[in-house]
């Protein structure tokens, strides 16, 4: 699911990264929101309060919000930048470098808060908001702009146009693409809701407050074990393949 591009890349492989990347924003969304009362999987909220302090000529607190809006802008540019930059290499899987960088990021913020007090910390938010915008990059870059996981706004508008023209099959033909893309926005809506509960209850009933991020970065690590697992039995499971159609060949001959 971390491989395939372009032709080669089909639903189910679509649906694999979804639903593991959607649990995770899920999470971060709900930690990041409990803990310093701030979004961090989108900047749509801080966009209208960083224009709201302009308007109100409020410059220093409206600093804040464009340091917010502008490190999902920077994690978005590093991770296409990282994949772009590396794309050649035949050998490394470029989608590896931003997903590690995320773990890395949710990680250490887990850990830190242990033994520093973060609790007004502008810095972590933009670092939540930095492994975010890597996040939504380098799965809208290997989907092709088809799967997005930091935010459902676009995906319930996505999802009711949708929805709309399975009312019209004169118009709208292609059924079977309109229900895997309906299919596809509700798994990422349902898994991100889902991380979102567990998120939840691991803060509040756990009592884990930020090292709810840990079990994101698990998660993250779990997928990417996932995929290289199933990589190396599909390379085993060819080759062995080419092995008994190379011996009945020889025995033909």
């Amino acid at each position: 699911m971390f491989r395939h591009q372009g032709r080669s890349r089909t639903l189910i492989h679509n649906l694999r990264i979804a639903t593991f990347l959607a649990f995770v924003a899920g999470i971060v969304n709900v930690t990041g929101f409990l803990f310093f009362k701030q979004l961090t999987t989108h900047v749509t909220g801080h966009f209208s309060q960083f224009i709201n302090d302009v308007a109100d000529l409020e410059f220093w607190r409206g600093t804040v919000y464009f340091l917010y809006i502008f490190s999902f802008l920077f994690g978005s540019f590093s991770s296409s930048f990282l994949i772009i930059k590396f794309r050649k290499n035949k050998k490394l899987n470029v989608f590896l470098l931003p997903t590690l960088i995320e773990c890395l990021i949710l990680t250490s913020i887990g850990l830190l808060s242990n033994v520093i007090e973060m609790e007004s910390s502008d810095l972590v938010v933009c670092l939540l908001l930095f492994a975010m915008g890597l996040q939504n990059s380098f799965v809208t870059k290997i989907s092709n702009a088809v799967v997005r996981t930091t935010h459902l706004t676009g995906l319930f508008t996505d999802l009711g146009i949708e929805i709309s023209q399975m009312f019209f099959p004169n118009l709208y033909p292609h059924r079977e693409k309109l229900k895997a893309n309906i299919k596809l926005r509700i798994y990422i809506i349902s898994f991100f809701f889902a991380g979102g509960l567990v998120g939840g209850f691991f803060y509040s009933e756990l009592d884990w407050k930020l090292n709810t991020l840990l079990f994101g970065a698990l998660i993250l690590l779990m997928s990417l074990f996932y995929n290289n697992i199933r990589y190396r039995l599909i390379k085993a499971k060819r080759r062995l393949n080419q092995k008994q159609r190379y011996k009945t060949k020889n025995k033909l001959v």
